[in-house]
């Protein structure tokens, strides 16, 4: 058999190198075994390129000291059975909360447990506890229940305040969304000041607008600051697909800190009143006659803060038809333009205070002091 010219030397060549390869690759083994594996052929531990950044151990610092403080609630109903005699309970749905206080209340959003015939609620140690229904208001999508929790009592979460919040500032969230226990979300304040409309109710006014993701169960849970201080309560999203799409609201903590303290005193919470009575429909109709925003007084109640005051309601015409009263247009100097704006304006307010009025009358504006009475 012939050989090609020159294949010899090919070969002979690709001998050496593999032999010299070999031998380099056994020589040096040692080297290679501790360079991968350190002395003795342990593995090496991975060596970190830095610390973490400042804002990344903020944020795990903030879930390690509130994660205590939040809880998961869970709701059941009573079910009457057409095909067995009784009734059972069956459950219902669930979200999240936070410990108010050292006497085992806990704050809610008022639509988790609203039609519910008895609520658990779980700590983040794994303890369950029955609750008892305290209060709600509805108007504000917040109730309060309480827990006996008699040793080892998690700690009331840290309450800030919402008044000075700026659009842009990083806020954290934690709760149980789609029932996935003690989840972290992160974002930052995304508008303020906004209002909610509702299928029944009023609408929620002043919310706070975040993009941290709010998801079904995350309702009732805390919103943070990056000093892990309570800013608001998760309340609502909106979104095509009933998941988060970057556009969730919570109740500032200011209206959190002046409602739930009524509601453990109280059961409940009633705003300071005017003394007025007004209509929804028959607003609008004026608003649109008269060319103006505002709330229409239809009767000023007898010897309530808006009669003594001198407000007048509609009055007849000699013709048997009926002119507009007084319209109030703002409060304190705030516009009011609406009946929900003119509820959470008074809500900034207590009973006794005395508050300015810009009212419209017979086409003109004047100013007038009234005293507010207590809710009721």
């Amino acid at each position: 058999m012939q050989r090609e010219p020159g294949a010899f030397a090919r070969q002979t060549v690709l001998i050496v190198v593999v032999t010299v390869l070999a031998v380099f690759t056994w020589r040096a083994s040692p080297w290679i075994a501790d360079a991968l594996f350190g002395p003795g052929g342990e593995p090496r531990p991975v060596t970190a390129r830095g610390d973490l950044a400042a804002f990344e151990t903020t944020i795990i610092d903030v879930f390690e000291s509130a994660r205590g403080s939040v809880v998961y609630v869970e709701t059941a109903e009573q079910v009457t059975s057409p095909w067995r005699r009784g009734s059972f309970e069956m459950p219902r749905g669930a979200g999240s909360g936070l410990v108010w206080d050292d006497r085992g209340h806990v704050v809610t959003n008022h639509h988790v447990v609203a039609g519910a015939s008895s609520a658990t609620v779980r700590l983040a140690d794994g303890r369950a506890f029955g609750a008892t229904a305290v209060g709600a208001s509805p108007a504000h999508d917040l109730a309060v229940l309480r827990i006996g929790v008699g040793v080892d009592r998690p700690d009331p979460i840290p309450i800030g305040e919402s008044a000075s919040l700026s659009v842009g500032q990083t806020v954290i969230a934690i709760g149980n969304p789609f029932g996935l226990d003690w989840t972290l979300t992160t974002g930052v304040v995304s508008a303020l000041d906004r209002t909610l409309p509702r299928r029944q109710g009023p609408a929620i006014e002043r919310l706070i607008q975040t993009d941290a993701a709010i998801n079904p169960g995350n309702s009732g849970g805390p919103l943070l600051d990056s000093a892990g201080r309570l800013i608001g309560v998760n309340t609502a999203i909106v979104s095509p697909s009933g998941t988060s799409a970057g556009i969730g609201f919570a109740v500032p903590v200011d209206v959190v800190n002046r409602v739930v303290p009524e509601i453990i005193a109280r059961g409940g919470y009633a705003p300071p009143r005017l003394g007025i009575e007004i209509d929804q429909r028959l607003n609008r109709r004026i608003e649109d006659r008269l060319g103006i925003d505002g709330v229409a007084v239809l009767r000023a109640e007898p010897g309530g803060p808006a009669a003594r005051a001198g407000l007048e309601g509609l009055r007849r015409t000699r013709d048997g038809g009926f002119a507009p009263g007084d319209v109030i247009t703002a409060i304190e100097g705030e516009t009011v333009g609406s009946i929900d704006a003119l509820y959470a304006a008074l809500e900034q307010h207590e009973a006794g205070d005395r508050i300015g009025l810009t009212v419209w009358r017979d086409g003109a504006e004047r100013s007038v002091t009234v005293t507010l009475a207590p809710g009721g």
